[in-house]
């Protein structure tokens, strides 16, 4: 006899990390945290802020999984969501139905969440507007998803090319959704400020000016690793 699983599998243990290092990086751009991590961690580019919605979002992730079409998860989820969390919803990257609504959207706002992120579409645009919280998805869509199960809570899922696990802090913004892995927190929170300063550098020196790139012009100035081609 083959037993048919559970229709939900909950963690027990769902880590948060130490709220000085999510504060950290609330403000940083996407494009810094993304340096500090060596250009690892970022989300595919069709999972963005929805247009009227905030497009800021930073937070510990609490992972749901669904399969296609399905949201009984992430309606798990909404029990077990803390003060601050972003919910991060697992969608299968299906299209031909909503991942959440404005429903959802209100009930994790009245619990204090810090907003959602899914592979999936939202539906009730309006709706979630009236709302105000931070939603980044891959657009919009009428169709209304089931409950049926089976789903996961609190366990590692992939979603846009990232694995999030309960924990990780998500950072977006108006460029997109950055995954920073628990372990990896206090490293990137040092390589983010490194990162700040230098971009800040940078960005003065091309408003004073700046016409060329040092070590560009120094490559080219140098000619030792440069091919020239044809007359002249």
């Amino acid at each position: 006899m083959i037993e048919e699983p559970k229709s939900l599998t909950i963690a027990r243990r769902r880590p948060r990390p130490d709220e000085a290092m999510v504060d950290a990086l609330r403000s940083a751009p996407t494009g810094h945290v993304l340096d500090a991590m060596m250009g690892a961690g970022a989300m595919t580019p069709e999972v963005k802020p929805l247009p009227g919605l905030p497009e800021r979002i930073c937070g510990p992730a609490l992972t749901v999984e669904n399969p296609p079409g399905d949201i009984l998860a992430t309606l798990a989820g909404l029990e077990l969501i803390e003060p601050g969390q972003v919910l991060v919803v697992g969608f299968a990257g299906y299209r031909g139905c909503a991942a959440a609504g404005d429903v959802v959207t209100g009930i994790l706002s009245n619990a204090g969440g810090a907003g959602l992120v899914t592979d999936g579409p939202l539906r009730d645009l309006a709706g979630l507007r009236a709302v105000g919280l931070p939603a980044f998805c891959t657009g919009l869509t009428p169709g209304s998803p089931v409950t049926k199960g089976p789903g996961r809570v609190g366990l590692p899922v992939v979603l846009a090319g990232q694995r999030v696990a309960t924990g990780d802090v998500i950072v977006g913004d108006a460029d997109g959704v950055v995954v920073v892995p628990l372990d990896d927190l206090p490293r990137v929170v040092e390589a983010v400020a490194k990162v700040a300063a230098a971009e800040a550098e940078m960005e003065r020196r091309v408003a004073e000016g700046l016409r060329s790139i040092d070590a560009v012009r120094q490559m080219i100035e140098a000619g030792d690793d440069v091919t020239w081609v044809g007359d002249g």
